[in-house]
């Protein structure tokens, strides 16, 4: 007797699945890497400008604070449901929501950030005549990377999971594979799609990391300093305590 497709027998692992369904598979993990990255990068540029207003004093940092959380705990379809009068069944809608979501993750870390530029870098910086936009973008903003990083790298891990839920209205890249498996639990399809967004989540991670180390050279050589012995001639090796500036 013929050994039957795994199609047929509906296995969890069907190499005729990701040749037969391969143009599908694509095309939905490029729409979920498309909203991905647009709703970071968006939520980046509305998140900055709500940072340097919230760090100008609890006035300010009480309501953006306090706004960007409760938007973070609104339930997904909730939020979906609220937006869709404004966007319909859009990707724009999706997008929205997404951005939303991820403002509380990066206005939070993109102020840590900045809180913890040392006051001696900034005093430095006003001594050599530098003004407040200077000091921002020449010396506080580098030396805020790491946080900022950390967050952006959150939030777009966070983004990758938070896509499916925009299959609700047909724009969640796999999710739309994975909502439309699960009434036939088909399989193959459910795992496959899964698997696809552990991998967008992973990679996304490790390239921001890279793009951090590319950012952030400083840290590094901080980093390789501290590890390196110094020899003395009186015995062993003994830690270095010198830190690259």
């Amino acid at each position: 007797m013929a050994e039957q497709s795994c199609l047929v027998t509906n296995d969890w692992i069907c190499g005729e699945y990701l040749r037969s369904r391969s143009q599908e598979l694509a095309d939905a993990t490029v729409q979920h890497i498309g909203i991905t990255a647009v709703s970071v990068l968006i939520g980046l540029a509305v998140a900055f400008p709500l940072a340097l207003l919230a760090r100008r004093g609890p006035r300010f940092a009480a309501p953006v604070l306090g706004l960007t959380t409760v938007l973070y705990t609104v339930p997904s379809l909730a939020m979906f449901s609220l937006l869709l009068p404004l966007f319909g069944l859009s990707a724009a809608l999706v997008v929205t929501g997404l951005v939303l979501y991820s403002l509380t993750i990066l206005v939070r870390n993109i102020l840590a950030g900045l809180a913890a530029v040392p006051q001696e870098a900034k005093e430095a910086a006003r001594g050599m005549g530098y003004g407040p936009g200077r000091l921002l973008w020449e010396v506080e903003l580098p030396l805020a990377l790491p946080a900022v990083m950390a967050g952006l790298r959150i939030a777009t891990v966070s983004t990758v999971a938070l896509t499916t839920v925009g299959s609700l209205v047909g724009k969640g890249g796999l999710g739309n594979l994975i909502e439309d498996a699960l009434p036939s639990f088909f399989k193959a399809q459910v795992l496959t799609a899964a698997v696809l967004c552990v991998v967008l989540a992973v990679v996304a991670d490790l390239l921001l990391l890279g793009l951090q180390r590319l950012l952030t050279p400083w840290a590094r050589i901080s980093g390789t300093v501290e590890a390196a012995p110094a020899k003395t001639d009186a015995g062993p090796p003994a830690p270095a305590t010198v830190k690259a500036g």
